[in-house]
């Protein structure tokens, strides 16, 4: 498949160089719905348009993920054609950034990374960057954390590794990271570590965390605006519903003095393994499709 039939580019693009493009895939790992949160709170809040829209029907298995129709009646009223897209906003002071958001690709990732490469290069990015959640033996008490990740170590000098080698499922967005390091183009990502018990709803919080991350690798001006909203109404659940269950609140408890633990000996203090960490992934992974659980 040849990458430059893979999109299309509206014919009317300013100068974009040294711009940062973030990128957010549906479709493998986003425990707490962090990084969906973030790109759709940045879509609601900023001015965009779209500037490159990819083929779809080459990249998307449609029976793994059937798009939604409408039956109204006696009819077939509407189809909601999914969109892998690159929107052009600009941050609160006005300054241009660019976000590449839609569902992850079924098949021709090689080619489809390629495609995203050929477009940084022709815009000039600067900066690419991922996010997204992750499931982690965390307590919602305590602060978040954010793993970060990059083809140059500079990139995340401020973040702690928190792990040393694992293995976990292939996705689009660590390959593309991969590969546009390879080709000499600096790239990173945010994984927001979200309470496990958490994975499955929507966890604003994690979205703020991810916001902050993102707001201080780029220097861009993000308005935090109806986010932080959401994310005490969800916190104050979160409360109440812990405050009726003897049970959660116990393992909460526990978390929290593993957590404490962990940050007063880091290092010395049990954490998952790359067995472990990789058999949380598969079972997150495997419980996507699943309704969203209570606490």
């Amino acid at each position: 498949m040849d990458p430059e039939n893979l999109y299309e580019v509206d014919s009317e693009v300013p100068d974009l160089t040294g711009t940062v493009l973030l990128h957010h895939f549906d479709g493998f790992m986003d425990a707490g719905a962090a990084g969906r949160l973030l790109a759709e709170h940045l879509l609601e809040t900023l001015e965009s348009r779209v500037i490159a829209r990819f083929d779809v029907d080459g990249l998307i298995d449609y029976r793994s993920r059937r798009p939604l129709m409408t039956y109204a009646t006696d009819h077939w009223e509407d189809y909601a054609a999914p969109e892998l897209v690159v929107h052009l906003l600009w941050d609160s002071a006005g300054h241009p950034f660019l976000l590449l958001k839609g569902p992850e690709p079924d098949r021709s990732w090689e080619a489809f990374i390629v495609a995203v490469r050929e477009l940084v290069d022709r815009w000039g990015v600067r900066l690419t960057l991922g996010f997204h959640g992750i499931p982690m033996g965390v307590p919602h008490t305590r602060p978040l954390n954010v793993i970060g990740h990059a083809t140059r170590p500079e990139l995340v000098s401020e973040y702690q590794p928190f792990f040393n080698r694992v293995q976990v499922p292939g996705n689009v967005a660590g390959l593309l990271e991969l590969r546009l390091g390879q080709a000499g183009h600096d790239a990173m990502g945010f994984a927001a570590q979200v309470p496990h018990y958490l994975a499955q709803s929507q966890y604003p919080t994690a979205a703020v965390t991810l916001l902050d991350a993102v707001a201080r690798a780029t220097g861009l001006a993000l308005p935090i605006g109806s986010l932080i909203d959401a994310a005490q109404t969800a916190d104050a659940e979160i409360h109440r519903q812990v405050a009726e269950s003897e049970e959660v609140a116990q393992v909460v408890e526990a978390l929290e003095r593993q957590y404490d633990a962990f940050i007063q000996t880091v290092g010395t203090t049990d954490i998952p393994s790359a067995d472990e960490l990789g058999a949380e992934f598969e079972r997150f992974l495997a419980e996507q499709q699943r309704p969203p659980d209570h606490l």
